[in-house]
């Protein structure tokens, strides 16, 4: 079996109330047979070295040993370096916005246009914010500030019809600089 590099960026992880230590996470990790996990920053991503092939398989097993471990419901969006230097390169705002306001918000799938029309029609007027489509991603530049905007994650998932976890480019960029 040929290894890669892999990224899981974890969602609602640190966030409202699901509070995890990254020592006790990779631990469960490398007890669940997750080889070479490191993790960047405390705020779910975990790097760590998997077959290209199961790529697919990999968010259903760390939302299990996850669950199964520490009673937390998540979801992972699975990368490769390549696809976080990707989203960095694609997003309009990354050399426009501040590096800690300009977001990516990774999707666990490909929304079609009428979704990300119907997100941009909805938002309208709600906030500041500048939002563009991406692969497997929405673009977001808070301008401002993300503490107080109204693009929620229920908010995004009843448009996009997907769950997504969020990272500022200064944490994208830090997260490819790991893996190198």
């Amino acid at each position: 079996m040929a290894t890669v590099r892999l990224a899981a960026l974890l969602g609602s992880i640190n966030v409202g109330g699901n509070r995890l230590k990254m020592a006790d996470l990779r631990a469960a990790l490398e007890a669940a047979g997750f080889a070479n996990v490191a993790t960047v920053t405390a705020s779910g991503n975990v790097l760590f070295d998997g077959d290209p092939a199961l790529r697919s398989e990999y968010p259903a097993r760390f939302a299990e040993v996850i669950a199964e471990t520490f009673d937390i419901a998540t979801f992972a969006v699975v990368t490769t370096r390549e696809g976080l230097l990707g989203a960095v390169a694609e997003n309009p705002f990354a050399d426009v916005g501040a590096d800690n306001l300009v977001h990516v918000h990774f999707l666990e799938g490909q929304p079609g246009p009428e979704a990300f029309d119907q997100l941009a029609s909805d938002h309208e007027g709600r906030g500041s914010e500048r939002l563009a489509p991406g692969t497997a991603a929405l673009h977001i530049d808070f301008v401002d500030s993300a503490a107080n905007s109204k693009l929620t994650g229920p908010f995004l998932l009843r448009r996009l019809g997907c769950r997504g976890t969020a990272r500022n480019i200064r944490s994208i960029r830090r997260i490819a600089e790991a893996m190198a």
